[in-house]
Formats: structure tokens, C-alpha cells, sequence
């Protein structure tokens, strides 16, 4: 959040302030004699949802993406991976469990963000129109129509489009604020002067 808090009036509440304010039946200014108030809290919350939460969130996001397919190391997953690599070719080795593995999903533990997005994102880039339609009918056969609640092709396409664009948030939220603070402020510039 980035707010002028000395120009701020004291009626003028951010939908987040108001919504926990709701959420935990409380006053914005409680606790009253503590320094830390519903609003402090909500303002810390919106800072912490900036750049690297939403990061965490889309990295998050495609470990539950790929957690909806096969697992390794299974007889079902040993399957399911061998059929796309055999629809997905070359590009197929960019996510492959084989190339890919386990460690680069633990690694988000250790602070690498943009690995698996990376991966996901040149799988997506290399793969043929056809080989594209291909790997969804692979995910989408691999799908749990019962949970999910679609599955065959159209759901193989909506994993596909979600996995590319939680990796394209990861890889655009990896520019950190402090690296583009001066771009941040030229991009204000502009639009306030166009």
C-alpha cells in the first residue's frame, strides 16, 4: 500500500481496514492505548502481500497444480509422465520428474522462487500448437473429474493456462519493488504527465 498517511483523514478507511475490521468485530483504532492498532495491522498486511507474497502465492499455486497430476515414482505417475513426454517432446523435459525432480520444489523452501516458473514457462514456449493440444488431453485424462470437477481435453487446457500464467506472475513478480523503485516512480511520472 503506499499512502500519504500525513494527508490521510481519519475517516477515510482502505477496503482491507474495513474488512478486518468486520471480519474480527473490532474497532480500527483497537486496542485504544497500544501502538498497534486494526489499521497498523491492515496496512502491515498490505505491505506484505506486495511483490514477494504474491510470488509465494503463485509458487504456491503451481506445487497445487502439479499436485493434481500423478505422482512420481508411482505406477500411475511412471505412466502419466512417460505419456507426456511422448506429446510434449523435447519441451516435456523442462517439467519432466526425470530432469526436473524434487529439489526444485523444495528449493522454493529456500527462498528460489523462479525456478519451477522458469521451467513451466519454457515448457510452454517450446511446446508445438499440437503438442500443446496433446499435453492437455494427457493432464486433462490424468484429472479427477470428481474433484476437480472437469477433466479430457478442456480440462488438461485450463491447467495448461493456469500453470503459464501462475509462472508468468512468478517470473514478473521477481522484479523486486526495491530493484524498480525508479522505474515505478518514471511509470507514474508518465502516466500523470501524459
Amino acid at each position: 500500500m503506499n499512502r500519504n498517511v500525513g494527508s490521510e483523514q481519519p475517516d477515510e478507511h482502505d477496503e482491507l481496514e474495513q474488512h478486518l475490521a468486520e471480519r474480527l468485530r473490532v474497532p480500527l483504532d483497537w486496542p485504544e492505548d497500544d501502538g498497534l492498532t486494526v489499521s497498523h495491522v491492515a496496512r502491515i498486511a498490505a505491505a506484505a502481500t506486495c511483490d514477494t507474497a504474491y510470488s509465494h502465492a503463485a509458487n504456491g499455486h503451481l506445487i497445487d497444480l502439479f499436485a493434481a497430476l500423478p505422482l512420481p515414482g508411482t505406477a500411475k505417475g511412471k505412466d502419466f509422465w512417460e505419456r507426456i513426454r511422448d506429446a510434449g517432446g523435447s519441451a516435456s523435459w523442462n517439467i519432466h520428474p526425470a530432469n526436473m525432480g524434487g529439489p526444485f520444489f523444495d528449493r522454493i523452501h529456500d527462498g528460489n522462487e523462479g525456478g519451477i516458473a522458469s521451467r513451466m514457462l519454457s515448457f510452454m514456449e517450446e511446446l508445438t500448437p499440437a503438442q500443446r493440444a496433446d499435453v492437455a488431453e494427457v493432464i486433462g485424462s490424468a484429472l479427477d473429474n470428481d474433484t476437480i470437477g472437469v477433466s479430457g481435453r478442456y480440462g488438461g487446457q485450463l491447467w495448461l493456462r493456469d500453470a503459464e500464467m501462475s509462472a508468468w506472475r512468478v517470473a514478473l513478480a521477481s522484479r523486486r519493488e526495491f530493484e524498480t523503485a525508479q522505474e515505478r516512480i518514471q511509470f507514474f511520472e508518465a502516466w500523470r504527465d501524459a
